[in-house]
Parts: C-alpha cells; structure tokens; sequence
C-alpha cells in the first residue's frame, strides 16, 4: 500500500480561518531551522517540527476535540521560570491535567527509553509532567500572545534562531 504523503497546506487548510495567521508566521519562522513532518491523525492532522542540527522536536501543531492545539517541548524549562510564572491560571490548569512522568518519580514504572519529562514549579506549586503533553495548549485568542512568547523563550535557551 503506499505512503500518502501530506503537506502544510493540508493542514492549513483544516485550522480555522482566525488562526491562520498565527500557525502561518509560526511555520514560516520555524521551517526554517526545523524539518517539518505532516501527518494524518484519527483527530486530524499533526506537524511536528524537529530541529533540523539537534534532531530535537520543538513544537506540534494537533487538533483535538476541543480544536487546534499547540504543544511545546520546553526542554529548557529551568531557563526561563520567571516566564512560566507568568502563565494564565487557564494555561496552568492544561498543565496540571498532562500525565504524571513516572520515569522522572519511579524510574522503574517506565520504560527505559522514554524521554524524561519536566520538574519546575509555577508559582511555587511543583510539576513533574510527561514531556509528551506537559506543555500542550489550546489555541485561543488569549492563549495565541502566550504560546508565541513561550516557543520564543525557548527557541533563545536552546540558541537557534
């Protein structure tokens, strides 16, 4: 059977039209440094966009029930905690619903090549997420300002452009 193979702008074509803007000039920036991946998901399309030098993922692009969302490989958390303190209560709140990592609480509850996940604390409450969906958010128009301030502080600690 062979491979479909998908394009931005089949995704693109599925995000609703008041978003457009905002995951155009995210994938403009970041198809740059990243290899760039579409796929077909039972819940619609997914982008991934991993660093082209480090192999690392950055950012994925996914629609839920709920409608597009964002998730952010914040690798680099410990770097910018005066930001995440910052987040809106609404953010936290989709951080305080991810998964537990069980590697980073009781290694042995985990497989051994699952990537460890995050250990930070926003406003003083700790979290120890999975780093799969830890920093997953809906976009919405009050999330939008806050997701982008967040890739930019994390693309600035990993030092690419």
């Amino acid at each position: 059977m062979e491979k479909v193979v998908y394009s931005f702008e089949d995704f693109w074509a599925d995000v609703d039209p008041q978003y457009r803007d905002f995951v155009n000039t995210i994938h403009e920036a970041l198809q740059k440094i990243c290899k760039v991946k579409v796929e077909s998901k039972a819940n619609g399309f997914f982008v991934s966009y991993a660093h082209i030098k480090s192999k690392r993922s950055l950012l994925n692009f996914l629609f839920r029930k709920k409608g597009l969302m964002v998730r952010i490989y914040g690798d680099n958390i410990g770097k910018y905690g005066d930001f995440i303190d910052l987040l809106p209560e609404k953010m936290e709140k989709e951080i305080g619903k991810a998964n537990l990592c069980r590697r980073l609480v009781n290694p042995e509850d985990c497989n051994p090549k699952c990537a460890l996940g995050y250990d930070f604390s926003i406003r003083g409450k700790r979290y120890q997420k999975c780093r799969y969906n830890c920093f997953q958010f809906e976009v919405t128009p009050e999330s939008v300002p806050v997701i982008n301030e967040f890739l930019a502080q994390e693309q600035k600690a990993r030092l690419i452009a």
